[in-house]
């Protein structure tokens, strides 16, 4: 119910006085984000100015735009990693932050083959608090009446290292959930989760989910949202319960938690909500025997009205699996973050998918914008990039992200690419394109081009014995099954077929191909249990020849033609798959440890 509040907003009329301050606090900020953003830059460059890296680039003390963008460079990862290296490695002075940096935030993306190292500051999370408090304000002006039910969202920590020095390093989402923010939150009637904290901070993946689904079905009927993070975690999920439905179930009738569940606190805490439920036992078992899983989510939380989860970017191949369970309920993306910086949020949360576009708050960064121009020759330190500021972008552009934090990142490229769409008031709203280099996708791992080629040539190495080399090759993010998985299509030249690479040889480069592929997959493979296991689909002699002819037949030149080294274009597929001759799978997971952080 709205309130009759002087804090009333041109977004709509808010439902509390709580939502109505959050509402004006979004147009204040986007009403001159240009002033924003130059009091940001100040504060953190009077700040920061005397930290070592900005010394470096002699700015003397200057807080304005102009200095700052003609002395300090656009940087990328490698360019920091030997500073961020030092931190790691305990050295305490003002490197890149006046401020003590906290602990590292771990990224998806990866330098090396390890993820990154993003430095962090205590102040940081109350920055990305504040855009958390922004979210439901919003959402409760598309969706009434969220205050009267629950929401059952599969949160998860995930494995956490220390580096040389002691600091912690985490994934961002896994620091947020340990933190005092979301672990003192306040009661909020509008955001109240079926999942107790007890099981989303256990360690253990398994009782982890078990202990979440449990609670969600046992209060199937006060939950009105179902959520994840990305849209492959909500799969991963629902995939869970179709494989342990029935253990579920009868957990649920006896009112005795599945003897599996041995954290103390997990059980614990389900020791006091577990009562026997035969008639809730009988629903799952109705709806789950006939093997039709085909609208399941509101068969078994009927007053869902919306499903949570990132469905941009790699995403959105999920969405077709998505609307199949759920039977087609809105997809709701609420905000835009990343490890470096949380940068905005969705003021149309229940928009398609596809026109999904974000509002990027200036007060959580200094943000600038390289546009994406392919006839543009390459970059260089002789020939500096031009960026824009954010309020100077143009509709229907395309930009590369590049930050200035508080925590000392400057001019740093995210990798993310951003169309703009339009503005909310006079700030710019922008579009998810995708992820710079990024090739392959199934959940938060990121293949690029050089990743897959070192892959291909490491597990080819296994058929030299044979005398067989691989000819060509391509691949796609297969995401019909849950968990999705990379294919990878091989043309091979077999000079002996007397002596061709055997079934078992072909399975060891599968599993010869993820060893190669960076901890961030492999964590995802082994750890998460999020990714299935890599795939190699062997085609016949000649099939790629016959894909450059297609090609060609559409339009494409014969002398610019290169093979795609990774596809998604139905016709493509279909060729392809009718031309296999042999499909064969990873036979166990590769290896992965928790990343023990180089001294050097």
């Amino acid at each position: 119910m709205a309130v009759d509040s002087g804090l009333s907003s041109p977004l709509g009329p808010p439902s509390c006085e709580k939502d109505a301050k959050a509402l004006q606090f979004i147009e204040e900020m986007t009403r001159n984000p240009d002033l924003v953003q130059e009091k940001v830059l100040a504060e953190i460059l009077s700040r920061n100015g005397e930290t070592e890296y900005l010394r470096r680039f002699k700015i003397a003390g200057a807080t304005d735009r102009d200095t700052f963008k003609s002395k300090v460079p656009v940087v990328n990862y490698e360019d920091l990693q030997p500073d961020i290296q030092r931190i790691a490695n305990g050295d305490r002075s003002p490197i890149l932050s006046s401020h003590p940096i906290s602990e590292f935030l771990t990224s998806s993306g990866t330098s090396a083959g390890e993820r990154k190292l993003m430095p962090t500051i205590h102040e940081d999370w109350d920055r990305r608090q504040k855009l958390y408090s922004l979210l439901m304000p919003v959402m409760n002006l598309n969706v009434p009446g969220l205050d009267k039910g629950k929401g059952l969202y599969f949160l998860f920590v995930k494995s956490e290292t220390k580096t040389p020095s002691g600091l912690v390093a985490r994934p961002v989402l896994t620091g947020y959930y340990r933190s005092e923010h979301f672990k003192n939150r306040p009661y909020d009637p509008y955001n109240v989760y079926t999942s107790p904290d007890q099981a989303i901070l256990c360690v253990d993946s398994f009782q982890s989910m078990y202990a979440q689904m449990l609670c969600g079905l046992l209060m199937h009927k006060e939950v009105l949202r179902v959520g994840a993070v990305f849209a492959s975690g909500l799969l991963r999920a629902i995939r869970f319960f179709q494989v342990h439905w029935q253990q579920l179930a009868h957990d649920i009738s006896t009112g005795i938690p599945n003897p599996k569940i041995t954290d103390p606190s997990v059980r614990e805490c389900l020791a006091g909500i577990l009562k026997p439920n035969q008639e809730l036992a009988d629903l799952i078992t109705q709806e789950c025997s006939g093997g039709n899983w085909e609208g399941i989510i509101t068969r078994i939380w009927p007053n869902t009205k919306y499903l949570d989860v990132i469905v941009t970017g790699a995403m959105a191949q999920y969405i077709p699996t998505l609307d199949y369970f759920s039977d087609g309920l809105p997809l709701a993306c609420t905000m835009y973050a990343s490890s470096e910086c949380y940068f905005g949020l969705n003021l149309k949360p229940m928009s398609k998918p596809s026109d999904v576009s974000y509002t990027i708050m200036p007060n959580m960064g200094y943000f600038e914008f390289l546009p994406q121009d392919p006839s543009a020759p390459p970059l260089s330190r002789d020939s500096p990039p031009r960026l824009v500021d954010l309020a100077d972008v143009e509709v229907g552009k395309e930009y590369e992200l590049v930050i200035t934090t508080y925590s000392g990142l400057c001019r740093y490229r995210v990798g993310d690419i951003l169309q703009v769409t339009g503005f909310h008031n006079s700030a710019p709203q922008f579009r998810f394109i995708r992820r710079k280099n990024v090739l392959l996708s199934i959940d938060a791992d990121k293949t690029d081009e050089a990743e897959l080629q070192k892959a291909v040539e490491n597990a080819s190495l296994l058929l030299r014995e044979f005398n067989t080399s691989v000819v060509e090759y391509t691949s796609f993010a297969d995401t019909k099954t849950i968990p999705g998985h990379y294919v990878i299509y091989w043309e091979l030249l077999v000079k002996d077929p007397s002596n061709s690479p055997t079934d078992t040889v072909l399975k060891q480069c599968c599993l010869a191909m993820e060893e190669s592929m960076n901890s961030v997959y492999r964590q995802g493979r082994v750890a998460d249990n999020s990714i299935g296991p890599l795939e190699i689909r062997v085609v016949k002699s000649g099939t790629f020849e016959e894909l450059m002819d297609y090609a060609i037949s559409r339009g494409a030149s014969i002398n610019q033609y290169k093979v795609p080294r990774c596809v998604n274009y139905t016709p493509i597929m279909e060729l392809l798959d009718s031309r296999v001759v042999s499909t064969n799978f990873s036979p166990a997971a590769p290896r992965w440890v928790p990343e023990r952080r180089r001294t050097d």
